[in-house]
């Protein structure tokens, strides 16, 4: 069992939400800055953020994708695979999703799943698992010499803090979607997570495609944390984009255009307006 997966050594204090919110803003300017880069150069940025259940990674690509131009920054969270794609070499479902130039695509769970839940849960053969461990290494070498810049993200949570967070989750109507029977089941099997982790870092973990662990326990901390290494981690400079000058609305060119009746369309009901009513009386 891992111990420095299950418990956070020496974990910090929560991060006042002030200090967060403006470092956050800051290195959320520094995201779109590195995306000019990214699109200017035509590199190719794939992230993998895997880790704990609930241990913050969809509210971490969250922050990082927030103010991005979504038509170069594209994050994939693969549904089950079908029977067909059950069918094909194990990584094929994925290499479609890698980024083109000027791209950047962030995995919310990756071709990792088969070291993971589908190691824990069953749902590979122990022959399926061993040549995944075998093949991974060197499908991402193939990656890297081709010139796609991968990161590789490990959210890590203590147990008290990932039951904590689905006890939140199951008694809050907007994140009970989060909670699903699996994640449920990952409490009962703890320690098959670690030894499957354990195992995933040591055939995986290598030059060229390191992990880089992030401790998760307070999920502010940890979303400054993975963009501050993202940001350092990527080669990337400041690329000054071009001016975009407005230019002055013209004169109108058809006197004769007048506006068709709108009587007839259907328009929002102003619902707004009450808030606003409400806050005079306040």
């Amino acid at each position: 069992m891992s111990k420095t997966d299950k418990v956070a050594p020496g974990s910090p204090p929560p991060l006042k939400k002030k200090a967060y919110e403006k470092e956050l803003r800051r290195l959320q300017a520094e995201l779109v800055a590195m995306q000019q880069w990214v699109i200017a150069r035509g590199e190719r940025i794939c992230i993998l953020f895997e880790g704990r259940d609930a241990a913050g990674k969809g509210s971490a690509i969250a922050r990082i994708t927030q103010y991005l131009n979504p038509r170069h920054a594209r994050v994939v969270a693969l549904p089950a695979p079908t029977d067909r794609e059950k069918s094909q070499w194990y990584f094929q479902r994925y290499v479609s999703h890698l980024p083109a130039a000027g791209e950047i695509v962030i995995f919310d769970r990756s071709w990792y799943n088969r070291a993971g839940v589908e190691r824990v849960m069953g749902f590979c053969t122990d022959q399926q698992y061993h040549r995944f461990l075998q093949q991974a290494p060197a499908f991402e070498r193939m990656l890297v010499d081709d010139g796609i810049r991968l990161v590789k993200y490990w959210f890590s949570v203590s147990d008290e803090e990932q039951e904590a967070r689905f006890r939140s989750r199951a008694a809050d109507p907007m994140r009970r979607w989060k909670l699903s029977p699996m994640d449920v089941e990952s409490i009962t099997r703890w320690e098959d997570y670690s030894r499957a982790k354990d195992a995933m870092f040591a055939a995986t973990d290598l030059p060229g495609s390191r992990w880089v662990t992030v401790e998760s326990e307070d999920k502010k901390r940890s979303r400054i944390n993975v963009i501050h290494d993202l940001l350092g981690r990527v080669p990337w400079e400041r690329v000054e984009p071009d001016p975009i000058e407005i230019p002055p609305r013209p004169a109108a060119r058809d006197a004769a255009y007048e506006r068709p009746d709108r009587s007839g369309l259907i328009y929002a009901d102003d619902v707004a307006v009450a808030l606003e009513r409400g806050r005079e009386t306040e």
